[in-house]
């Protein structure tokens, strides 16, 4: 398979040397990692409020819809890293390597728009966290995350297999915290069970609490569990691992590995959210948190009036578990980071073959980002606390409609290729159940995607918004809609034609050497 611009993240590209004999937990540890990179992106700042919110609104009713969209992550991430150990192209250079040069540019500024959303998650989190811990303005807060370049600058030195030991640690300062604040909680565990199973009230929309359906609940859920830029990512750094890929028993390996290393740590994530969702419930007392905004969560933490046990109250006072929620958002903000830059350079060098130096590139995306988050603080500045905390997080929220878009375009075609045998080979495409499951769930994440695109951009007029502007909000929903469609149409069938042209290609070389 034939590079589209040199291999993917190059100065990484095949560094981690694994060694050879080595029974199954020796083996497995050398290729622990990627998995922790990919796991960040599935508990970052954008999942807290949702996830919160969704078990203070609707007791453990939305635990099913954790573990589904966890299930299907484990799917799509383990096709991903399927799709750049054997083809040793990541998924940005094989869609573009299949597609036309203006399909390319239009997908790429797509993905663009949808890590810059999630990069503004990142922004808010980790501004928000600086504020709450050190007391640092808002504004000088925002400024302060644009130098975490500085901090990719020096992990860059240190080299591939330290950076993921650092995203590690940090996972388990995220995990901690949440075990900690939950165990005090002391949780209805037979409840918290019986949550995992779907009823029809999962996804009704009929049932409604603090403006919220269970449907817009569980849509908030997977919206910010699932992301497009997780793929790119994980096809990228999956190559990491020396492997001798003319020996398919060694690829074969990798693969294996990899897929035990990326549901693992995918397993940590699912509980990070599940743990947040039972916070909701059992830490906090039904109704309690009217602000879903990390500061009125870290307000919720310190307010013994909000918290549903005496020992929660005892430690509350102490500000100890305000306290380590601040950490917990520190370092989830500064775990995406690190994985956003990288996502960054695979999506920048694979739709538009450009190079650019990690931290330039990491500068110039965190400005783009931080410009919004600047105008929000600046145009509330003036305004009270709660009113500057709310337009935040709905800046956060609002954001997060990129993803929507984006995501159809990094599921579809990764579907398709990793179905091919072509892209493939016969031994590593997908199985008939894997093609199976994957495309019922790829239908079913973009249709929850689309249809809960009205409600997102209904989002964006406010809390009291007219019917003229929900009527200008749905049309917009329903234009874009089309759009989307239309351009899924076009990359399913330039995928499609781009396969036959490598097959030709393919059998006129088969036919050349047997003349």
């Amino acid at each position: 398979m034939e590079h589209a611009n040199g291999p993917s993240l190059e100065e990484i590209n095949g560094t981690v040397v694994v060694p050879k004999g080595m029974g199954f937990w020796k083996t497995l540890f050398a290729y622990s990692g990627p998995g922790a990179l990919v796991a960040v992106g599935y508990m970052d700042p954008g999942n807290w409020s949702t996830s919160i919110t969704g078990g203070q609104n609707f007791q453990y009713l939305l635990m099913s819809v954790i573990l589904m969209s966890s299930l299907i992550a484990m799917l799509l991430q383990y096709m991903a890293a399927k799709l750049g150990i054997v083809t040793q192209m990541d998924l940005a250079q094989a869609i573009r390597a299949r597609t036309s040069k203006s399909l390319g540019i239009i997908l790429w500024i797509l993905t663009e728009l949808a890590i810059m959303a999630t990069d503004i998650a990142e922004v808010i989190g980790a501004a928000i966290a600086l504020y709450l811990l050190f007391d640092i303005p808002l504004l000088y807060a925002v400024f302060i995350t644009v130098f975490d370049v500085l901090l990719l600058l020096l992990l860059t030195k240190v080299g591939f297999r330290k950076i993921e030991a650092i995203v590690v640690c940090l996972i388990f300062v995220i995990l901690f915290v949440f075990v900690y604040q939950v165990a005090l909680s002391n949780p209805d565990w037979a409840a918290v069970m019986k949550g995992f199973i779907p009823t029809s009230e999962t996804f009704s929309s009929s049932k409604s609490i603090g403006g919220q359906t269970p449907l817009t609940g569980a849509l908030g859920i997977i919206g910010a569990t699932v992301m497009p830029h997780n793929l790119y990512l994980h096809s990228a750094v999956s190559q990491t691992r020396a492997i001798d890929h003319s020996d398919e028993d060694d690829v074969a390996e990798a693969v294996r590995f990899t897929t035990w290393d990326s549901n693992i740590q995918l397993t940590m994530a699912f509980f990070v959210n599940s743990l947040l969702l039972i916070m909701g419930v059992a830490v906090f007392k039904t109704g309690a948190v009217q602000d879903p905004s990390f500061f009125g969560l870290y307000e919720a933490l310190s307010d013994p009036s909000t918290l549903t046990n005496g020992i929660l109250v005892q430690v509350a006072k102490s500000g100890l578990l305000s306290t380590l929620f601040a950490v917990a958002l520190l370092a989830s903000g500064q775990n995406s980071t690190i994985t956003g830059t990288l996502t960054g350079q695979v999506i920048m060098e694979g739709f538009i073959h450009m190079k650019m130096p990690i931290w330039l590139r990491r500068l110039v995306t965190r400005l783009i980002s931080v410009i919004p988050v600047l105008v929000c603080v600046a145009l509330t500045s003036g305004k009270s606390a709660i009113e500057e905390h709310t337009a935040l997080n709905t800046l956060m929220n609002n954001s997060q409609v990129f993803l929507a878009f984006a995501l159809p375009f990094s599921m579809v075609p990764l579907l398709m290729m990793t179905d091919s045998s072509l892209e493939m080979g016969d031994r590593f495409k997908n199985s008939w159940i894997i093609r199976l499951l994957g495309w019922i769930s790829v239908i079913g994440l973009t249709y929850l995607n689309l249809i809960g695109l009205p409600g997102q951009i209904e989002g964006f007029f406010g809390d009291n918004a007219s019917k003229t502007d929900l009527v200008i909000a749905d049309s917009i929903a329903y234009f874009t809609i089309a759009i989307v469609l239309l351009l899924l149409a076009w990359t399913v069938y330039d995928l499609y034609k781009g396969n036959k042209k490598l097959n030709a290609r393919i059998q006129l070389n088969n036919m050349r050497e047997t003349e």
